[in-house]
């Protein structure tokens, strides 16, 4: 008999993301896994897409054919969960979803920086899932929204900045984004193919990235945003050049990232100590849901130079996602999301 107190589903529980979502969920020790859907694999085990998952005894069902539970987590390509909202809705009383359906305010906002939205009026209560932005919002709510792994690692970094008054929304600021191919999923396709991807540092969304609108959205920024592929499989590395209106100090910086993460159980700041990783690295936090954030002073350029990685996939999708549930719940904020990752490890 299961001690847990919420039953939870996770549908495209197949891809990388959705795998994710079933290793964390297995070993929460508050809820149970009732169901796992997959249109490619139904009825085969959760083993047969997630090899670390062998010993769950679950087999992939039909999306169309959904379980009653209190919180189903959608891992579904952009533009499904706003068709299949209803039905998810009425599955379960809580829905984590972890495309870009319902991460903006405004069906503006849709229609300049995706293809248009068919459910706008549920734009306004949705909650962005990530914590260290919405916790006050998100106790009760019953539709959140995973954020943007590559936003998620950008608003980490710039948030202090913000919240301090060091940066007004005026000045100029330049973010470099470096991930790996498991942002682009399990069927990410040829530019994601290891003989493609081993060895590059590729563009692939010099402008006008989607994440842009979050960044605008949460922090009141314009910034100047643009992504590469890296050879790593998991994490993102976001390196942000701003360009401060007043002079700023180590003490200010200190001060602004201590009074923003110091109570946070995600964020660490690791800003230029010694040994090998002196700033944020994302191998260091690859399968956790940790995030590093950091930052270097450039006096003679009048810039300020702000590290932050994360785990795209844990970070930026299911552990934030389940981070969120948890805060959404009631549950302690750290449960089943205690991994601390592992050192040495490989390419993460």
């Amino acid at each position: 008999m299961s001690d847990a107190n919420y039953t939870a589903s996770v549908v495209g529980g197949s891809g990388f993301t959705g795998g994710e979502l079933l290793r964390l969920l297995a070993g929460h020790p508050e809820f149970e896994v009732a169901q796992a859907t997959s249109r490619s694999k139904e009825n085969k085990t959760v083993g047969h897409a997630h090899p670390n998952l062998r010993d769950l005894d679950l087999r992939f069902s039909s999306p169309e054919d959904l379980e009653s539970v209190d919180v189903l987590f959608a891992a579904t390509p952009h533009g499904v969960s706003m068709e299949q909202i209803d039905a998810f809705q009425d599955a379960a009383d809580t829905v984590v979803d972890l495309s870009a359906d319902f991460r903006l305010d405004t069906e503006d906002q849709y229609d300049e920086w995706y293809d248009g939205h068919t459910r706008p009026e549920l734009l306004e209560e949705s909650v962005y899932a990530l914590p260290e932005v919405t916790r006050d919002e998100l106790p009760g709510a019953d539709l959140i929204a995973s954020g943007g792994c590559n936003a998620t690692a950008t608003i980490l970094g710039l948030k202090p900045l913000v919240e301090d008054g060091i940066l007004s929304g005026d000045e100029q600021v330049v973010v470099d984004v470096k991930v790996g191919s498991s942002e682009g999923g399990a069927g990410g396709g040829e530019a994601s193919s290891h003989p493609e991807r081993s060895g590059v540092v590729r563009p692939y969304a010099p402008t006008g990235h989607r994440h842009e609108a979050e960044i605008e959205q949460f922090l009141g920024l314009d910034v100047s945003f643009t992504v590469h592929a890296v050879d790593m499989i998991r994490g993102a590395s976001a390196t942000c050049h701003v360009f401060p209106g007043e002079p700023v100090s180590k003490g200010d910086l200190w001060g602004a990232y201590r009074g923003e993460y110091d109570e946070e159980p995600f964020v660490e700041l690791v800003a230029g100590g010694g040994g090998v990783y002196r700033y944020p690295e994302p191998k260091a936090v690859a399968g956790t849901n940790r995030a590093e954030v950091g930052f270097e002073l450039d006096p003679g350029n009048k810039r300020l130079v702000v590290f932050s990685a994360i785990d795209n996939m844990m970070k930026g999708s299911a552990g934030q996602a389940v981070h969120a549930a948890n805060v959404a719940l009631g549950i302690e904020e750290t449960a089943g999301l205690e991994f601390g990752g592992l050192h040495p490890v490989g390419a993460p």
